[in-house]
């Protein structure tokens, strides 16, 4: 009978030693972390249901209450937006003015013209056939603590070995630090896999055809950032290089790629060197996360 090869992800763990593999166990702890006590939460509300939305900053309610139609209100601590029984189309729109009227205000900044949808009902990984609740600006998902998707590829060389690049010192989020071979968010209309190819193809130059890539599972993070609250789905997919594959950059958002022995990856995260989403979608695509927070 003929034996199984061990994969990549398999080799990249054989190598680490005991300490760095139930170190990187317990890292995921790190990433999912809660809100701030005093933080409101803020709900979708209408034809007797009441859905989450996101987390923000009491300020960041009030200002929200001011501006945004129709016309939140506070209930038990919490800020609920009348807005279930409305249309994805008047949702996004009403949306799209107050994060404009917070762009005017310089209280967003980075404004892509690129949008992000939210479901009400999310499936993992994200079903873009399935009607989202609603799509908003993508500067705006952290201004109003949504959760976002987005991709993570693992580029391994055979004796497992890890590619990754060095964001650009000019991004908006985690300039200069280390990251997965190609990461991006998901935007609106895109399936996870157009995502993934969109993201080789811009961020290391390859292509690469669907059959070699494998989804490796999600891991959701969640944090307080300066723009708000970071809530995020991370999809990790991985593939193998081919000996003559090298990545190079072509969008100018990678300054640099680095091919890095497993020791030389951990070593690099306990510096904190790597971005934080970059150190949990690993840390998921090897399987060490448990099934709670996948």
């Amino acid at each position: 009978m003929r034996m199984q090869s061990m994969s990549a992800e398999r080799k990249f763990l054989e190598r680490l030693s005991v300490a760095d593999r139930h170190w990187l166990e317990n890292l995921w702890q790190q990433a999912q972390q809660v809100p701030p006590s005093q933080w409101v939460q803020w709900l979708l509300c209408g034809d007797g249901r009441s859905i989450h939305l996101g987390w923000m900053a009491p300020s960041r309610a009030d200002w929200l209450r001011a501006y945004l139609r129709p016309l939140p209100s506070y209930f038990s601590g919490q800020l609920l937006w009348p807005a279930a029984k409305a249309m994805q189309a008047e949702r996004s729109q009403w949306l799209k003015e107050v994060l404009s009227i917070a762009y005017e205000q310089n209280l967003i900044s980075g404004w892509r013209h690129e949008l992000y949808a939210w479901w009400s009902q999310p499936t993992i990984p994200p079903e873009p056939e399935h009607p989202p609740a609603l799509l908003a600006e993508r500067a705006g998902f952290r201004h109003l603590g949504l959760l976002s998707h987005a991709v993570h590829v693992h580029g391994f060389l055979p004796d497992g070995d890890l590619w990754c690049g060095r964001r650009s010192l000019g991004k908006a989020t985690d300039p200069g630090l280390l990251d997965n071979l190609a990461a991006g968010g998901m935007s609106a209309g895109e399936t996870p896999i157009q995502a993934v190819v969109r993201e080789l193809q811009e961020e290391a130059g390859l292509k690469v055809a669907c059959s070699r890539l494998t989804y490796r599972g999600s891991v959701r993070t969640c944090r307080v950032e300066q723009q708000g609250w970071h809530d995020e789905r991370l999809l990790v997919y991985s593939f193998t290089l081919k000996e003559d594959e090298y990545p190079k950059n072509l969008d100018g958002e990678v300054q640099d790629f680095e091919c890095l022995t497993p020791t030389e990856w951990v070593a690099r995260l306990r510096l904190g060197l790597f971005t934080a989403d970059a150190a949990a979608a690993l840390v998921c695509g090897l399987g060490l996360t448990p099934p709670s927070i996948r």
